[in-house]
């Protein structure tokens, strides 16, 4: 899907533009996220962190927008795997920015950059309804 493909562009209020669902394909929670996505026929663009890395551009603005703490996942795999050194150097935007580039499996999932310019992290039913 094209980043401007409507999703029921004759329902007044609907979204017109589509979102991106970053994430890894395997994740449980992204297959959620975007299962639900499909079902409600929102039009969404998926960006596999194992196949495409992390934009560096797009972090920069996911970590001012939600904060650098809220994207490490310190209750997965790979944070838990990370040596006690590693872990206790991760202590601002630019130690966490490095972390989540280098692996990018430590960043909660799935991020979404809807089309309103906002940014959330998890899939929370709610959250996706209010905005879809």
């Amino acid at each position: 899907m094209t980043a401007d493909a409507p999703k029921h562009a004759d329902l007044p209020g609907t979204m017109t533009q589509a979102l991106t669902l970053y994430g890894i394909p395997n994740c449980d929670t992204v297959k959620r996220a975007r299962t639900w996505l499909a079902e409600q026929g929102a039009a969404a663009v998926f960006h596999d962190f194992k196949k495409a890395g992390v934009p560096e551009s797009a972090l920069a603005g996911w970590i001012a927008a939600v904060g650098w703490d809220r994207l490490i996942n310190r209750q997965g795999t790979t944070w838990r795997k990370l040596d006690e050194a590693s872990r206790h150097a991760v202590v601002d935007a630019a130690s966490a920015s490095a972390l989540m580039r280098a692996q990018p499996s430590v960043i909660k999932r799935p991020v979404v950059a809807w089309p309103d310019g906002g940014v959330t992290v998890g899939f929370d039913l709610a959250e996706f309804s209010r905005r879809v």
